[in-house]
Formats: C-alpha cells, structure tokens, sequence
C-alpha cells in the first residue's frame, strides 16, 4: 500500500484506501474498520501526497512530517489526537519546531497527529511521495 492511495474525505473521520473508481464517485475502504463505502464525486476527497503544512520558509509535505514524526517516536504512535491543545503544539514543536504558529491550528495539528497514528496502525514504516519512488 503506497501513501498515495490513502485518501482524507471532507466531513469523514479517518482516513480511506482507494479501491476502484465508481460510476457515482470513487470507492474507499477505512484504514481503522476496514469498512467499505462509496465516497460521492462532489465529497471533498485529497490525497494524503496532496497536503502539506506551513511553515516559516517553504511549505513542507505531509510525507515529511510524518518521517519526522516516525523517528521521533521511533516507529511507535505518537502523542493522542484527544491530549491539550498546548501538548499537542509542544509535541508538534519537537518534530516541527519551524512550523508556522499563526497558520497551523491546534485542529491541523490533532488531524496530523490522528492520521499519523492510523497509518502507523496500518502498518506504515515509510511515508514517501510518488517522486521518491521512482
């Protein structure tokens, strides 16, 4: 499973395995249930290689972020989406101490964290974009 396959559905919890495409929009299956659901062609739907986080320079991949947060942690989850809003930016500083204080909320901070921990979860090691694949 490569990380441009797994999908984040506006107004959907978790995140989502591409499957096939459908006549109505694209089938997903949930990375935590394992659960199957058509995701509708006007659902806001993004590729995880898609996002990024700001930053005080360059904007940075969330592929990045999540390696930063993988040796951090040393392959293990990382702090709880659910913990206070100032241990999740004192933990988000450790793994990304030039992010962008005024652009990141506390709420992009909770959903990297999340997602990281499903994919983790998963079984992910390595969180590479298409480009470094080749």
């Amino acid at each position: 499973m490569e990380l441009n396959e797994i999908l984040a559905i506006s107004g959907q919890p978790g995140l989502y395995r591409y499957v096939a495409q459908s006549t109505r929009g694209v089938i997903v299956e949930s990375l935590v249930d394992g659960r199957r659901m058509n995701a509708a062609a006007n659902a806001k739907v993004s590729a995880l290689t898609e996002i990024s986080m700001f930053t005080e320079g360059d904007d940075i991949a969330l592929a990045d972020v999540f390696t930063r947060i993988y040796a951090h942690t040393g392959g293990k989850e990382a702090i709880s989406h659910k913990e206070a809003p100032e241990k999740l930016k004192a933990a988000f500083a450790e793994v990304l101490p030039e992010y962008d204080r005024e652009r990141v909320h506390v709420s992009d901070i909770k959903k990297c964290f999340a997602w990281f921990n499903v994919l983790v979860g998963a079984g992910f090691t390595e969180f590479k974009l298409p480009e470094e694949n080749e």
